[in-house]
C-alpha cells in the first residue's frame, strides 16, 4: 500500500505537535521516521491511523483519503505496535491474540495465532497474563498483535525500545525477514539510527513537530 501525507498539522491548546509535514511511502517501502522523544513521532502516527483528528492537513492510503467515513475499512488493512501501549494486562497472551483477531476479522483465526507462537517463540508464556511479562516478551506479544491481520501497512513506533541488544537484534531480524516474504509498506518511528538505516529505504527526521531533513 502507499501512504502519502500532505501538509499535516496538529496543534493541542497552545503547543504545535506536528508542524506542517508532507511526504510520500511507496508501496513495500520502508519510511524511517527519525527523532528524539517528543518531536511528534507518535502523534503522526495517531493521525494517520485514524486515532487522533488532524487540525490541519490530509492523509491518503493508496490514493484514497482517510476519513471517518472510510477510516473502518482501511484501518483493517494496517496495524501498528507500541511499547508505550499496553496490551490487556489481566488477559493471557493466548486470549489477547485471540481478541485481536476477532476484532480484525481475521480468517482461520487459531491457524494464524499458532504461525504467530512458532515465529516470535511465544510458546513459553503463551498462557502467563500479559502484565506480568518481561519488557522483551511485551514487546514479541505487541509485535505478534501487530501482524495478526497479514496487514499491508505497519506502524512501528520505537519497537526496540527498552529492549536488551540481543532482543532488539531478535525484532529487527525478525522484520527484515517477514517483510522480505510478505507485501508490506512499512512506517518505523525511532531514535535508534542504526536501526533506522538497516531497516529502512529512506529517512526523513524530524524536530519539534517539523520535518528538518529528508
Amino acid at each position: 500500500m502507499k501512504l502519502e501525507v500532505k501538509n499535516l498539522f496538529k496543534k493541542f491548546k497552545s503547543t504545535i505537535a506536528v508542524n506542517n509535514i508532507s511526504f510520500e511511502i511507496k508501496k513495500n517501502d520502508t519510511l524511517g521516521l527519525l527523532g528524539p522523544n517528543g518531536c511528534g513521532k507518535t502523534t503522526s502516527i495517531g493521525m494517520m491511523l485514524g486515532l487522533i483528528t488532524p487540525t490541519n492537513g490530509e492523509i491518503f492510503i493508496n490514493d484514497i483519503k482517510l476519513n471517518s467515513k472510510n477510516r473502518i475499512k482501511l484501518l483493517s488493512l494496517m496495524n501498528f505496535a507500541s511499547p508505550y501501549i499496553e496490551l490487556p494486562k489481566k488477559l493471557t497472551v493466548r486470549q489477547n491474540l485471540e481478541v485481536y483477531a476477532r476484532l480484525y476479522g481475521v480468517n482461520n483465526k487459531n491457524e494464524r495465532i499458532e504461525e504467530l507462537i512458532e515465529d516470535l517463540n511465544l510458546k513459553k508464556f503463551l498462557n502467563k497474563n500479559t502484565g506480568e511479562l518481561s519488557s522483551g516478551q511485551k514487546n514479541r506479544v505487541s509485535l505478534a498483535k501487530s501482524l495478526i491481520n497479514k496487514p499491508k501497512l505497519l506502524f512501528l513506533d520505537e519497537p526496540t525500545a527498552s529492549l536488551d541488544p540481543d532482543v532488539g537484534d531478535f525484532v529487527r531480524e525478525y522484520l527484515e525477514k517477514y517483510k522480505n516474504k510478505n507485501e508490506l509498506t512499512m512506517l518505523l518511528a525511532s531514535h535508534n539510527m542504526k536501526e533506522v538505516e538497516r531497516l529502512c529505504d529512506k529517512i526523513i527526521m524530524m524536530k519539534q513537530g517539523k520535518i528538518v531533513d529528508k
